[in-house]
């Protein structure tokens, strides 16, 4: 069977060597499927895979071909990350029809957002070929627009974009999403069959990011990072991920400040590893307040994480409980990854579906503030050494059910119920 998976950012998948839709051409391609990638030329804000005069280029990894579209950079404002979305979206169809004429047309699409253009596209290309189509909601927008106060849920654009969004759940012959509550929006609108809608729950699947553990456990051996804080005998508390407002960063530095002066932690230290508009505002201020407990580390490479979250005590999940809707679960990839590294971990927010709770590897804030954050920190600097292994252990074991082996068998079992 020939599977296309449509991806507009796919394309550091292809440099990295992992991520959602590598890991699952790879997987399914083990399984007898053939499958191409398609994704943007642009793999960097401002660096784009030069195409020359064409619409399309090709080039294979681990036998999974990429099929790289001519897009424009979307480096700067806003408006050329549209034009990015637009371009990729214009590309797709000449590109998909050349592939199909060398290649054969495939047996099903699965388009994946984040933005839903490629939906849009997946959807009409289908069509064209007379296959089924699957899309894949990795976030559900523009929910998340209203949220972030890009627009307004009654603005024209608003209602605009609902319309839309409602148009590709209808079309699509299954959706697939990534967190366990996601449906629960569908009832919310009121758009499910059951409702009066048109939207049936049948056709609805949830596949939630995950992780690769042979490769991480892998990884975390042979990319030895070499650094004295990660490595030092300290009580690491690492936090790995972007550094922006959703992100609440600075709250690690507001507990950091508490511990401090409490006597009997002070081997407890925080690393920081990312970057983000926020980084630089941070950085400056753990000089001027001289906040010597914490230790910002800027961006490393990919295949470094592994050994760093493995070399922590305690792993960070940390979010701003009040600027998104974490009702319907959490489909973070760094999640997983720190379920993959075996250490407890601790979340800012408390999730709907909670994945934390149910594997018993961690513990989630009822408030995400300073005091909540060191009162736990401390709990576990000062928990049995066996107990917090076995939380560890609870952890590493839960992570192989969001390993991409079993994310693919359900991934077939959508490509079965539409092919």
């Amino acid at each position: 069977m020939k599977v296309w998976l449509i991806n507009h950012y796919a394309t550091a998948m292809f440099m990295d060597k992992a991520g959602r839709h590598y890991w699952f051409a790879r997987e399914l391609n083990r399984r007898g499927f053939e499958v191409t990638v398609f994704t943007s030329a642009e793999f960097f804000a401002d660096k784009i895979i030069d195409l020359g005069d064409k619409k399309y280029g090709i080039k294979k990894t681990d036998n999974i071909p990429f099929v790289f579209v001519k897009t424009n950079t979307s480096k700067g404002n806003g408006i050329r990350r549209i034009r990015s979305w637009i371009a990729f979206y214009r590309n797709l169809f000449p590109s998909s029809k050349a592939y199909a004429k060398k290649n054969g047309k495939p047996d099903v699409i699965v388009a994946s957002s984040v933005h839903p253009l490629t939906m849009v596209a997946g959807i009409q290309i289908a069509k064209r070929m007379k296959i089924p189509c699957i899309c894949e909601i990795r976030d559900l927008w523009p929910e998340a627009i209203f949220q972030f106060g890009k627009t307004k849920e009654t603005s024209l654009l608003g209602r605009i974009l609902i319309a839309g969004e409602y148009w590709i759940y209808r079309k699509a012959n299954a959706l697939i999403f990534t967190k366990e509550g996601d449906t629960d929006y569908l009832k919310e609108r009121r758009w499910t069959k059951e409702q009066g809608g048109n939207i049936d729950l049948e056709k609805c699947h949830y596949i939630n990011n995950g992780v690769d553990v042979k490769e991480f456990n892998k990884r975390a051996k042979e990319f030895v990072y070499d650094d004295i804080d990660v490595n030092c005998n300290k009580f690491n508390v690492t936090y790995a991920g972007t550094i922006r407002s959703v992100n609440n960063v600075g709250n690690l530095l507001d507990t950091a400040l508490l511990l401090r002066e409490k006597d009997g932690y002070e081997d407890i230290q925080f690393l920081i590893f990312g970057t983000g508009d926020q980084f630089k505002d941070l950085k400056e201020r753990i000089e001027k307040e001289h906040i010597d407990n914490v230790k910002m580390k800027g961006s490393v490479e990919r295949k470094y994480i592994p050994y760093i979250l493995s070399k922590s005590s305690i792993n960070m999940l940390n979010y701003a409980q009040s600027q998104y809707n974490w009702t319907r679960g959490n489909s973070s990839n760094k999640l997983f990854e720190y379920m993959a590294s075996g250490k407890p971990i601790i979340s800012t927010v408390h999730m709907g579906y909670s994945i934390i709770k149910r594997y018993n590897c961690g513990v989630e804030l009822d408030e995400d503030t300073p005091e909540a954050l060191a009162e736990q920190i401390m709990r576990f600097h000062d928990m049995d050494i066996l107990e917090r292994d076995k939380i560890g252990k609870n952890a590493s074991n839960g992570a192989e059910d969001f390993d991409f082996s079993a994310l693919t068998e359900k991934l077939i079992k959508a490509i079965e119920s539409v092919v």
